[in-house]
């Protein structure tokens, strides 16, 4: 089976990008889509506010969890295989969503769209990889890619407000079938097989002890748990113990002695933890402190998205023109202040002074996505490009689950002035990984990759 695909047509090759474009729409939509719905949710089932949180949180963690093993498992087993059992199983999820009578059921319901949704995104990019080998074309389809990512967020919430007011709750699950089976369609069809010449190992203890330590924190922080933090620091240690021992290790640990690899995965979780936490308050708040529609709450998400669809792309060029450094810097000055803005929200803040809120926070989030990845890539072997892109992608879904989780541990302005550290964080991160005691630790690690010598037991 081909590591590449050659001899497709620029028709094939556009269908099979609008495919895997397809597969990132849904995923992307649905962050955004199903904390529109969180208050709707909430008052019909009138569910607990941890349950809430852990609709958005079973899914993320178990994207977190399986992101890197389906990537895996697609390179040994045939992309166009799991991308196809992706989308079903995506589509199984959405429609027990939909149908789900209790806040249990809903969240288990979740939990079988995620484990689809794991299939999709790395599978998709793949797919990608191996149909666009000329470097020109390839960046021309990642581009589309990352356009796609920055109009499904913009879209999500007008799309999930209209939606909920005239359908329900349950109909921004229906929206995921239809997409899906065009999806599946198009995949049959149209994308051929291929596999990697060379599948990387699968570290199943590996990959189980990074499961308990997820869950266990951000189990501990939902349901305030102190023991289960015991646990995830037991469990930290052990995955530590076994990932430097295995000869082939679901997370290589001599990536994490390169500065800026580190500096990008905390960035990553500092970041998406702010956007986590903002798209949940901000929905509770938008419709339960002011009660405003699910179109009105679209509406006001408007500005943030926009920003967040201008400034991805601006910002991707600015750290191919100047480095990582002047959009982290960028990104985390204007996520404090926008956050930093928001613990003084009330019941009758100006509508005006929380467009500007939101604006300042989609500019700041589009701007910090670019440098993380740059950052995470650069420097490593080609060979290891993609499971360092598979740990940053790994640590936004985390992010994104702590922010939640924080939801419910801290209220009010508390919450906003945590998030605050957490964008100055950024600034702190982003200015240290890009000076010459960083780029020597990143060209240190690039050296001991590339001898392919074990430097541990295994």
């Amino acid at each position: 089976m081909p590591t590449t695909v050659a001899g497709l047509s620029a028709r094939g090759k556009t269908i099979v990008l609008v495919t895997c474009c397809l597969s990132l729409l849904i995923s992307s939509m649905d962050a955004t889509i199903v904390n529109v719905a969180i208050p709707s949710i909430r008052g019909e089932m009138h569910a607990p506010l941890s349950r809430l949180q852990w609709i958005v949180d079973i899914y993320t963690l178990t994207l977190a969890s399986l992101l890197m093993l389906s990537g895996a498992t697609a390179d040994r087993w045939g992309r166009r295989r799991m991308f196809r059992i992706g989308l079903t199983i995506f589509a199984i999820g959405s429609l027990l969503c939909s149908l789900a009578p209790t806040i249990n059921v809903l969240i288990g319901a979740r939990f079988v769209q995620a484990i689809g949704g794991s299939m999709l995104n790395p599978v998709a990019m793949s797919i990608i990889t191996t149909v666009f080998t000329d470097r020109v074309e390839r960046a021309r389809a990642v581009g589309v890619w990352g356009a796609v990512v920055g109009v499904s967020t913009a879209l999500g919430p007008m799309v999930g407000g209209v939606l909920i007011d005239a359908l329900g709750w349950q109909s921004v699950f229906w929206i995921n079938l239809p997409i899906c089976a065009i999806a599946l369609v198009l995949t049959t069809l149209f994308v051929p097989e291929s596999k990697a010449s060379k599948a990387r190992g699968i570290d199943p203890l590996g990959q189980a002890l990074a499961i308990v330590v997820m869950f266990t924190l951000v189990f501990g922080l939902i349901e305030h748990k102190p023991i289960m933090l015991i646990i995830t620091a037991i469990a930290l240690a052990a995955f530590c113990y076994v990932e430097w021992r295995h000869h082939t290790p679901f997370v290589d640990l001599r990536f994490f002695r390169s500065f800026p690899f580190a500096s990008a995965t905390m960035i990553a979780v500092c970041a998406f933890a702010c956007l986590g936490a903002f798209l949940f308050s901000a929905s509770l708040y938008l419709q339960g402190t002011r009660h405003y529609s699910a179109v009105h709450t679209g509406l006001l998400y408007l500005p943030m998205a926009l920003g967040m669809l201008i400034c991805s792309p601006l910002s991707g060029r600015m750290v191919g023109r100047y480095g990582t450094r002047p959009s982290l810097v960028v990104a985390g000055t204007l996520l404090a202040i926008s956050t930093v803005a928001m613990t003084t929200l009330r019941a009758d803040t100006p509508v005006w002074a929380l467009i500007l809120m939101f604006a300042v926070f989609g500019v700041g989030f589009g701007t910090v996505n670019a440098p993380i990845t740059t950052a995470a890539v650069s420097g490593m072997p080609l060979d290891q490009a993609g499971a360092a892109s598979a740990v940053a992608s790994t640590s936004r879904q985390i992010g994104v689950s702590l922010g939640v989780a924080l939801c419910g541990l801290l209220t009010g302005a508390s919450l906003w002035w945590v998030l605050a550290v957490l964008a100055v964080g950024v600034i702190v991160l982003g200015f240290s990984a890009s000076t010459g005691w960083a780029r020597r630790s990143q060209q240190g690690v690039a050296h001991l990759l590339e001898q392919k010598v074990p430097t541990h037991a295994g």
